[in-house]
């Protein structure tokens, strides 16, 4: 490595140090970008109905701390014993299914949520899917 600097370079740092021009905060940049928080939830193991009031509590807690999406694992349900009672049904018995029902079928929460999508691959694909919170 070469530990002489040319007297171009020498000039062009004397005029950087003497310029006022403010540099822009890549720290403080990056953090009003990721203003748009994200919270979690795993819901695995979950009966129906203690699903059903945590996902309540969860998306009523996330609106009023301002968060925008929230994404919800509920599993494929590929080891519920759903399939072996003759009298539950095997697709709304299984939290993938019954968790976006139960919110679309219930008012109040609707008036909270924008949109409630399929999760991408990295987040869970096809055992979680998104909840877009509107603006509070």
């Amino acid at each position: 490595m070469n530990s002489k600097i040319s007297e171009k370079d020498k000039k062009t740092w004397e005029e950087f140090l003497s310029n006022d021009q403010k540099l822009p905060d890549k720290d403080n940049f990056q953090s009003k970008i990721k203003s748009k928080k994200i919270r979690s939830l795993d819901l695995h193991g979950k009966s129906l109905d203690e699903a059903n009031q945590i996902i309540e509590n969860f998306i009523r807690k996330s609106y009023e701390d301002k968060v925008h999406k929230l994404i919800i694992v509920t599993g494929k349900g590929l080891h519920s014993s759903n399939e072996k009672d003759p009298y539950v049904s095997k697709d709304l018995g299984i939290l993938k299914y019954s968790i976006p029902n139960f919110l679309k079928n219930n008012a109040e929460l609707m008036g909270l949520i924008s949109n409630i999508s399929e999760a991408s691959i990295e987040d869970g694909g096809s055992g979680a899917f998104y909840i877009f919170l509107k603006k509070k």
